[in-house]
């Protein structure tokens, strides 16, 4: 296709040329004034920004000399960075920056060289004061004199913009020592070179002169908002420094990580940042995930990050691998006006070895090495509104297809339904080894236990434990939000078979691994029905800890009313199921006569009554047997005095804090216990609130509780 032809007269032509050539004048006289004042410029800029500095932010900045050397760079020697009443922040030998110029006549500075040998950044940690907490009251004063909502797009959009400006096209960095003081105790240091040429980055840096050898390599693309790097150290695998370590209480290490940016803009109203992030054989060991180190040979995420006006999140359509096996996570995090929790995860249905070949090593001790057939597909659904958390969702379903396990682990999940040997741990060691069968006298079967225990502990512990398979729901969903309103650990969602897996086939650790692992151990037992329901019962009335080493049904009918399990009346059964969130208080429960103390009243006509609703017992006006519960005779000699008042609440506490991690009740129940909280283990409603008081001191108290220890092991009880 041929254009057509466009006919200008000649006048206008050049009055055009005309025009253009004016503007062209007035632009380079314009330049070569500025170009003859540039240096007088140069130093009246240099002294507001000076000035600014000691205003703003207390900083004694000094520059021993200053000018261009080109068009557009500037070299500046003998720089100093002093925080008032700190020590000296930064030192510079000799400097070179120059900037684009023109980007600058848009009003944006945008780095196109920096040159810089010999420098040094010092942060003084002294106390509880350093030399960089100037930062922090700058940022408390904005905060505070901030008159306009900000948007989170445009703030995200604008530091990116800024951090990619200052990355030039062309850097020589040689000798930059980066120093870390920490109350001349101990110290980390990182000496730095790095140089860039067109876009590429080759780094070193130098961990405490000797200790490792670290890289920073990779391609740079400021202007189109795209980075390329991976980390990586000579001839060991990149590790975190000692300080760090125990700053952290973590230890890290891994082969090579990258990151790339592949995209950064807006979409629609909403600012995107798309890239991905992988690492190899990432070994970690935090004491709050596991006791031991956990390996991720293989992973990666394709993410794509929004940022919109009040909210953060990642986006669904990222992509987590782990090996062979994907997961799509969705996570936000609104502001306002009311701080809103999101999180959704979908994984595909895939192959279940696939998924179980995906777990870091170390993670689930008990499943390492298991085979499994079949697959598997997961959703989770999980939103809380921080201004309405009564109305918190939380779904969460693995779905099985032809599903089998084929092979044991390192645990055989079938190991209960025989006799076998369990020992509890107390303090963290092993207190002695309890055979769960008939050899041991104390083994009690299932029907051979008086159905008012068998009831009371079911009413108070998980009343729907013959309709569920090993989760509650409901129940979690109501512990997250008791727990996120009171702020602390108050409610459980925590069913019968969880805590019996988590004390018959876990380690004693009180970790997040052991949580996810209890968790799956117990979707593997109820989903493909390896033990029967009635045997798990059986099984945990053996080993509950109900007292100061007292163990099971057995002992602890005997221990306290000196009778069999068969024999327990409705009030023992209730009280008998009212010690077990709290064994280790049983005996502050008691009056000096063996009677009960009057505040237990109100939870015995709580559960009893429940019961009677159930038509597990008959209704009872007069407190469900609890006037005629009575300690046996040979232990009434180690109580106290009815005059002693005593705050058992406290008691329990202390008790609890006092256990080690893996006692045989364990305060967290499940893994959203862990972020939010929960004390209680039950899935029913809270019972009354008990009254009590307190006249001792703590260490009255724990004096006491050893002397009655003394006794009752003297007494055999």
């Amino acid at each position: 296709m041929q254009l057509p032809k466009i006919n200008i007269p000649k006048k206008y032509l050049k009055i055009g040329v005309w025009v253009l050539g004016v503007f062209l004048l007035l632009f380079i006289s314009v330049g070569v004034y500025a170009y003859s004042k540039r240096e007088a410029l140069l130093k009246k800029m240099m002294a507001k920004a000076i000035a600014k500095a000691d205003k703003d932010y207390g900083l004694k900045i000094k520059i021993g000399s200053a000018g261009f050397t080109g068009l557009s760079a500037v070299n500046m020697k003998d720089i100093s960075v002093v925080p008032k009443d700190r020590d000296t922040l930064s030192t510079i030998n000799d400097i070179t920056v120059a900037v684009k110029l023109f980007p600058l006549l848009f009003g944006d500075v945008k780095l196109s060289e920096i040159n810089l040998d010999q420098g040094k950044l010092n942060i003084v940690l002294r106390d509880s004061t350093t030399n960089i907490d100037f930062i922090l009251k700058r940022k408390k004063k904005d905060s505070t004199t901030a008159k306009s909502k900000v948007n989170l797009g445009d703030l995200a959009s604008d530091l990116l913009n800024e951090v990619f400006y200052k990355i030039p096209d062309d850097m020589e960095i040689k000798n930059f020592v980066v120093r870390l003081n920490d109350n001349d105790t101990a110290s980390l240091k990182f000496k730095t070179s790095a140089t860039i040429d067109n876009g590429k980055l080759v780094s070193t840096i130098v961990v405490n002169d000797t200790t490792a050898t670290w890289h920073v390599n990779g391609k740079l693309n400021p202007g189109k908002k795209r980075l390329n790097v991976m980390f990586f150290a000579d001839g060991q695998k990149f590790q975190l420094p000692k300080y760090l370590e125990q700053k952290l209480h973590t230890k890290l290490s891994f082969d090579t990580a990258s990151t790339e940016m592949k995209d950064a803009d807006y979409s629609g109203d909403d600012y995107k940042i798309s890239g991905s992030w992988a690492i190899k054989n990432l070994t970690i060991n935090q004491k709050r995930i596991s006791s031991a180190d956990i390996v991720v040979p293989d992973a990666k995420i394709d993410a794509d990050v929004l940022i919109g006006e009040n909210f953060i999140s990642l986006d669904s359509t990222s992509t987590v691998f782990l090996k062979n096996a994907s997961v799509h996570p969705y996570l936000k995090y609104t502001l306002s006006p009311n701080k809103i929790y999101e999180m959704k995860i979908n994984a595909e249905e895939q192959d279940a070895q696939a998924i179980f070949d995906a777990f870091p090593v170390g993670l689930f001790e008990s499943l390492e090495g298991i085979k499994v057939q079949g697959k598997l597909k997961y959703n989770l659904n999980f939103y809380l509104d921080t201004s309405i958390p009564d109305s918190v969702k939380f779904e969460s379903t693995l779905t099985p297809t032809n599903f089998k396990i084929v092979k044991w682990g390192k645990n055989d999940l079938q190991k209960i339904n025989s006799d076998f040997v369990y020992t509890p741990y107390e303090y963290g060691k092993p207190m002695r080894d309890i055979t769960i069968g008939p050899s041991n006298p104390n083994f009690t079967r299932l029907e051979d236990i008086s159905s008012n225990f068998k009831n009371a502990i079911l009413t108070s512990e998980d009343p729907s434990f013959y309709r569920h398979k090993g989760f509650v729901e409901e129940s979690i969903r109501k512990s997250i939000a008791v727990n996120f309103k009171e702020k602390r650990f108050k409610r459980g969602g925590s069913t019968i078979s969880m805590q019996l897996v988590k004390n018959v086939f876990l380690s004693r650790q009180k970790t997040l691994a052991r949580k996810a692992e209890e968790i799956l151990i117990v979707w593997l037992i109820e989903n493909n029905r390896l033990i029967s329901k009635q045997r798990m019962l059986e099984v945990y009335f053996n080993i509950i800890e109900m007292g100061q080493n007292v163990y099971g049904i057995g002992e602890a009918s005997r221990h306290y009313f000196g009778k069999s399990p068969s024999e327990l009346t409705v009030g023992e059964g209730i009280f008998l199921a009212n010690i077990v969130p709290k064994p280790k208080a049983a005996m502050y429960k008691f009056m000096s006569d063996g009677s009960l103390k009057p505040y237990l009243y109100p939870w015995f006509n709580f559960i009893g009554n429940t019961m009677a609703r159930r038509g597990l017992t008959p209704a009872d006006t007069s407190g469900y047997g609890f006037y005629n519960v009575r300690l046996r005779e040979g232990l009434r000699q180690y109580l106290l005095p009815d005059s002693v008042v005593i705050d058992t609440t406290k008691i329990e506490a202390e008790e609890e804090d006092m256990m080690p991690p893996g006692g045989m009740q364990d305060k967290s129940k499940n893994l959203f216990d862990r972020l939010f909280g929960g004390s209680k283990k039950d899935t029913v409603t809270k019972a009354p609130t008990k009254t009590t008081d307190t006249v001792k001191t703590k260490k009255q108290l724990r004096q006491e509780r050893r002397e009655q220890r003394r006794k009752e092991k003297e007494n055999g009880g």
